[in-house]
């Protein structure tokens, strides 16, 4: 049976004098597979800050289930002046629900390198490495933590057709791993990547969800269409 690891009930938030999200009903299964699409500033990176309790809502709840462990990704990672290495093992010493010694901390950071095949690069900065490498080294962070819910703010969108696969397939990766699975939220406006990992897929408007359908259904055209009018021009849009 599936278990309910985000309710969004009746969800607003208003940014100044602009409605960012407008009554906002979802939940989210433990291994979904969520993709967020909409025009900029349809309110896609809202909802994935509001449901990582970045922004709160200004009515409305957000309900977690008991011990579920978010993290969440930006478009260009947050890196500090570290080592590769540091940069992963930082936060997991820091983390004192886990109580690790410092040593522990890197060399839990080694395996999550290793995982995201970084670990050549464990001694170089975190700043200096190609944009490629800087999002799987924030997906090796991510990782290490080892959250039930991963969110991801456009994170192959300024990267190059290798390193957009090389993430994409790590997402992959870990939505599917058989020690850990993760539930992904992402926000894309990439309409293969998200045909190729969502199996959902909800799209927003002006800060309203005017469509939430299984991928399959998203991108049927008559299916779509007879279910919101406003997603299916955005999808033939995006597609022409």
């Amino acid at each position: 049976m599936s278990v309910v690891q985000i309710s969004l009930q009746a969800v607003s938030v208003q940014l100044g004098m602009q409605a960012a999200l407008t009554e906002v009903n979802l939940q989210i299964m433990a291994g979904e597979r969520v993709a967020l699409v909409g025009a900029n500033g349809s309110g896609k990176s809202t909802l994935l800050r509001t449901l990582h309790a970045l922004q709160l809502p200004t009515q409305g709840q957000v309900l977690q289930a008991s011990g579920v462990r978010q993290a969440m990704l930006f478009q260009r990672p947050h890196l500090l002046r570290l080592s590769a290495l540091n940069n992963v093992a930082l936060g997991l010493w820091l983390d004192r629900a886990r109580g690790l010694r410092w040593q522990q901390a890197q060399a839990l950071a080694r395996l999550a390198l290793q995982r995201v095949g970084l670990e050549s690069v464990a001694t170089q900065g975190g700043r200096q490495l190609s944009g490629g490498q800087q999002q799987r080294l924030a997906l090796a962070r991510a990782w290490a933590r080892q959250p039930d819910v991963l969110l991801l703010d456009e994170p192959t969108a300024s990267l190059d057709p290798h390193a957009k696969r090389e993430v994409e397939a790590l997402m992959a990766e870990f939505a599917s791993s058989q020690e850990r699975p993760m539930t992904l939220i992402w926000a894309s406006h990439n309409l293969g990547q998200i045909k190729r990992l969502a199996t959902r897929v909800i799209y927003l408007e002006g800060g309203r969800v005017l469509a939430d359908l299984p991928t399959t259904d998203f991108f049927n055209p008559a299916v779509l269409a007879s279910h919101s009018p406003a997603a299916h021009a955005f999808v033939q849009g995006e597609l022409t």
